[in-house]
């Protein structure tokens, strides 16, 4: 008799922590009926800076978290970081939705409602202040909070021109430094 090997199931830690923004019952009516579907919205973020989010329907409301789950893992940003909050005040329009970003100080916390909370909260922005305006709709909200944390630009060419110019600076000074000390050995 063939024993066999004791199989441990390793559960793995998940890398993203999710949060459900909205759970909706949609219907379409079709030529039998209606059919009825569950709309999800999901936020997925591992506190770091990284943030997505994915809307699916299922026939069931955990069909529809798995699907959204992988929508938001397609759709992850990286928002950068600046002495623990965003780098600099943002204004953003997304259809009706708009939202006002700005920097706060250390200690302030997440000064935000409703689902943009939850975005920063996700992302890893530990002191901000925001507000919604024009749209009470959460989904909006959350693409417009994705949109205005996508925003953020660091420009590489410009910083490695900086750093290349920076490097060009040394370089002069420690020639001169050189000459100054050969001529003082003369």
């Amino acid at each position: 008799m063939v024993k066999k090997p004791n199989k441990e199931i390793i559960k793995k830690e998940e890398e993203f922590e999710q949060r459900v923004i909205d759970v909706a019952r949609v219907t379409r009516v079709m030529a039998g009926g209606k059919r009825m579907k569950f709309r999800v919205c999901l936020a997925i973020g591992d506190k770091k800076g990284r943030v997505g989010f994915g809307i699916a329907k299922g026939n069931d409301v955990i069909m529809g978290i798995t699907k959204a789950l992988t929508k938001a893992k397609k759709n992850m940003i990286k928002v950068p970081l600046k002495n623990e909050t965003i780098i600099h005040p943002v204004v953003y329009k997304f259809k009706a939705a708009k939202i006002i970003l700005k920097p706060a100080r250390k200690g302030s916390g997440i000064k935000a409602g409703g689902a943009v909370r939850t975005i920063c909260e996700l992302a890893g922005i530990p002191n901000v202040t925001a507000k919604i305006l024009g749209s009470n709709n959460k989904i909006n909200n959350v693409k417009v909070t994705m949109e205005a944390l996508s925003s953020f630009k660091i420009d590489k060419k410009k910083s490695n021109e900086i750093k290349e110019e920076k490097n060009q600076k040394v370089k002069e000074l420690k020639s001169e430094k050189k000459e100054i000390k050969e001529k003082a050995k003369k």
